[in-house]
């Protein structure tokens, strides 16, 4: 009697672990891999951009690269009006990402 109750924690404890890596692996597959699949692809754009290349700020202000440096770009925003972001802060404008998404 004392070996089948053993032999159903037992069980109930490696059924207890497999729930947990299934919850795991279904975590993992729905949010963390698309996560890191964006954040790649933010990566690759804001690697892409280059001088001329409209954009728009994390605040809102839209602008027009006019330089690109290691961790920054200069916009300019108006004539004569130049802002230097950095480059974490860029982001496609509406115009910019509704042809990408057109071509793709």
């Amino acid at each position: 009697m004392l070996n089948s109750i053993l032999l159903q924690a037992e069980g109930a404890a490696w059924t207890n672990i497999v729930m947990i890596v299934a919850l795991i692996a279904i975590f993992y597959l729905f949010m963390i891999r698309p996560q890191q699949k964006r954040q790649k692809e933010i990566r690759k754009f804001r690697e892409g951009l280059s001088a001329g290349d409209d954009v728009v700020t994390a605040g809102g202000i839209y602008g027009k690269i006019r330089t690109v440096g290691e961790t920054t770009f200069t916009i300019e925003i108006a004539k004569d009006v130049r802002i230097t972001v950095d480059k974490g802060s860029v982001y496609p404008s509406a115009k910019q990402a509704t042809e990408d998404a057109n071509q793709k």
